[in-house]
């Protein structure tokens, strides 16, 4: 008699909108089981209900940057689903100011979600994934955390930060089986883009940007999809850059860039 297969199972953070959704969806998609977690407890369960199949789904309601709550989630996944294969630590906000402007408390705020976050999350991961004979984590940086700019004092250097978190988890969990990359997305057409992004700037973006135009967010899980599957087996601390080239322009003049 055949042995009953067992799915496997990932944790998205931040997974209420936007990009973690997007990751969410094309875990189930895959076959996956997931856990989805995100501060947000109204928007969560909203999300939730709309994710198939639902007996693969679990929502948690939790804090990243508290450690208590980071714990008590880790157990609630143990508790579900058994094992734990993938990780994936997108939760993440952003206070745009300048650097005059932006207060302590403001600075703290984004580096206790954008980089306390992925270190409590990964650090309460690793036992389960142990167990489970190791897994991949992917951490959602940001092209801001490659190239500076403007407005991004507090959060630039938090992806800068969780970039480098990222190789330091590399190369530490890397012999027990466990990967960690990054992703480094551009700009991305989410709701909070679309609140945030003038016409104006999104013109910028457009010129600036080789393809011409905003990443989807489910461009942005198809590359996490990558990372946490067999076919980036040999993947490990590496940051993958999903922005449309952005970063490989750097502040080319868009004229120069016209064919012809």
């Amino acid at each position: 008699m055949s042995q009953p297969t067992i799915l496997p199972v990932a944790l998205v953070t931040g997974a209420a909108r936007g990009i973690g959704l997007a990751v969410a969806q094309w875990f189930l998609r895959e076959g996956w089981r997931v856990a989805v977690l995100d501060i947000d407890a109204e928007t969560l369960a909203l999300s939730a209900a709309g994710l198939q199949p639902a007996d693969r789904v679990q929502p948690i309601h939790a804090d990243v940057s508290s450690p208590h709550q980071v714990h008590d989630a880790l157990r609630v996944v143990e508790q579900t689903f058994g094992r734990l294969d993938a990780l994936v630590n997108n939760a993440g906000i952003a206070i745009f100011k300048p650097l005059p402007q932006t207060t302590f408390d403001e600075w703290r705020q984004v580096m206790a979600t954008n980089l306390d976050g992925p270190f409590l999350c990964t650090q309460a991961a690793t036992p389960l994934m142990l167990r489970g004979g190791g897994g991949a984590v992917v951490n959602i940086a940001s092209i801001s955390g490659l190239r500076a700019s403007t407005l991004r004092v507090a959060y630039g250097t938090s992806k800068a930060a969780l970039i480098h978190l990222t190789r330091q988890q590399a190369v530490e969990l890397g012999n027990a089986g466990i990967r960690v990359n990054a992703i480094a997305p551009g700009p991305v057409d989410t709701e909070m883009a679309k609140q945030v992004h003038t016409p104006a700037i999104r013109a910028d973006y457009h010129a600036t940007i080789p393809l011409n135009r905003y990443g989807t967010p489910e461009e942005i899980a198809a590359a996490v999809g990558f990372l946490c599957s067999p076919a980036a087996s040999y993947v490990n601390g590496q940051v993958l850059a999903v922005d449309g080239g952005f970063d490989a322009a750097g502040v080319g003049l868009p004229t120069l860039r016209s064919p012809g």
